[in-house]
């Protein structure tokens, strides 16, 4: 029997502040992998779920989680891993759903505003974040 959790609380006295730091770094290289996506020819969505910078940063994720069980940064890995994964999950949605109806070419136009659509989720999500780590606020999940 596993024994539960402590509830999450904004309290930033309780956090190791090198997991701050580490939850920084973790925002940046997502950010990263955003302006990689706007500033070349990837997009924002592949640049997110297929680079390397995001994909470490998951890994990096899923490595340190256990360390932020009852502080406010579990919230910020929640907040962080569930981005990446709802990411991936969407942009194979949009491929499969599009992808048929790119014979009569209509699907070129639902996958460009798909992805578009949802490259703005993700940065939105990546800058939310990261400035309510800056501020030392829990994220809501």
């Amino acid at each position: 029997m596993s024994t539960p959790s402590p509830p999450i609380t904004a309290d930033a006295t309780r956090v190791d502040p090198a997991l701050v730091s580490y939850t920084h770094v973790i925002y940046a290289l997502h950010s990263l992998a955003v302006l990689i996506g706007v500033s070349t020819a990837h997009t924002i969505v592949g640049s997110f779920v297929g680079g390397l910078p995001s994909i470490i940063a998951v890994i990096m994720n899923y490595a340190r989680r256990s360390a932020t069980v009852g502080t406010y940064l579990e919230s910020h890995f929640r907040w962080q891993i569930r981005t990446f994964w709802y990411a991936l999950l969407w942009a194979i949605v949009i491929v499969l759903v599009s992808a048929p109806f790119m014979i009569i070419f209509i699907g070129f136009v639902t996958a460009w505003i798909g992805l578009v659509a949802l490259g703005v989720w993700i940065a939105y999500r990546v800058i939310r974040g990261w400035l309510a780590l800056k501020d030392g606020k829990p994220m809501y999940t």
